[in-house]
């Protein structure tokens, strides 16, 4: 049984388990909190003391993936811009695990691009080797997988769809990333004058947005409209650009997935034509909470 050490590496949580190539099962699952590592000075020391005690235990793994949140270089070795852990921006992190682990094989990737090639290999449905994928959440992230490869773009950094120009003189994540989506909700709920059981204390929460809406919340369901509409346009111009009619939507705001998509709907209608509309699938990611981690061991297959 082939096994693959998956790392999902964060600013405030390192998650790292083995995970099997056949049926993606996760075993001997570790996760901390690397404030230490931070303050030490020497993140990836740390982080290579923790991989050293993996492979120590299971000297069968020789392949490790490592997902980033933030810009690498195009060759896949060094961290450029890590914003979560700014400290390590710069660290040829491949080439130092590489020589302090010889015989081991270390894979970097963003942890957006990570997480949409987890959903080829481990995902739940079958996927054709070219989609989309885009994550909701504190942000707005991405990725283009071609020809079951991700999208690097010129630099190695390509598909960033948060950052594309969206209503209001905003880019796409500052109008509909968790912080704002609860900014524009409480401001329409200001505003509305009907029956709603949305607060109008500026309390709104996104859990309690989903749960108004699954309730039949007019309100609630404007709200989710009008991200779904903005969302609904970003993806016309990615779909345009790539050529690629499949998309699956991750991150913790997915859980808004029935309610944005008849907006979505809406605008892939209104803007693409029938050759894109006869083969198009928008679809909800099925890895959830395991993206990250699934993700990075799924770069071991490259």
């Amino acid at each position: 049984m082939e096994q693959y050490l998956g790392i999902d590496v964060g600013g405030t949580n390192v998650k790292m388990g083995l995970v099997d190539a056949t049926d993606g099962r996760i075993s001997n699952f570790y996760s901390r909190d690397p404030a230490s590592w931070r303050n030490s000075g020497h993140f990836v020391k740390r982080l290579g003391d923790a991989i050293a005690i993996q492979l120590v235990e299971h000297p069968h793994v020789k392949r490790v993936g490592i997902g980033v949140p933030g810009l690498i270089s195009r060759d896949r070795s060094t961290l450029i811009e890590i914003t979560a852990i700014p400290e390590i921006d710069g660290t040829p992190v491949i080439p130092d695990l590489s020589a302090r682990f010889p015989g081991t094989t270390f894979y970097l990737e963003n942890d957006a691009n990570a997480a949409a090639l987890g959903e080829y290999y481990f995902g739940e449905e079958r996927l054709p080797e070219d989609y989309i994928f885009v994550t909701l959440g504190t942000g707005v992230g991405g990725a283009a997988i071609i020809d079951k490869k991700v999208f690097k773009g010129g630099g190695g950094n390509a598909m960033e769809p948060g950052h594309v120009p969206s209503k209001h003189g905003r880019v796409l994540e500052r109008n509909i990333g968790k912080v704002e989506l609860l900014r524009m909700a409480n401001e329409m709920r200001a505003e509305y004058k009907g029956q709603t059981v949305l607060p109008g204390d500026g309390t709104i929460s996104t859990t309690g947005l989903v749960a108004a809406a699954a309730e039949g919340d007019e309100l609630a369901q404007q709200i989710f409209d009008e991200m779904g509409s903005m969302l609904g346009d970003g993806l016309v111009a990615m779909i345009r650009i790539l050529d690629i009619t499949t998309v699956l939507i991750g991150g913790g705001l997915s859980a808004s997935f029935d309610f944005i998509m008849p907006a979505v709907n809406r605008q892939l209608a209104y803007w693409l034509t029938p050759y894109y509309m006869k083969s198009l699938s928008v679809k909800r990611a099925t890895l959830a909470n395991d993206a990250g981690l699934l993700g990075a061991a799924s770069l071991c297959f490259e």
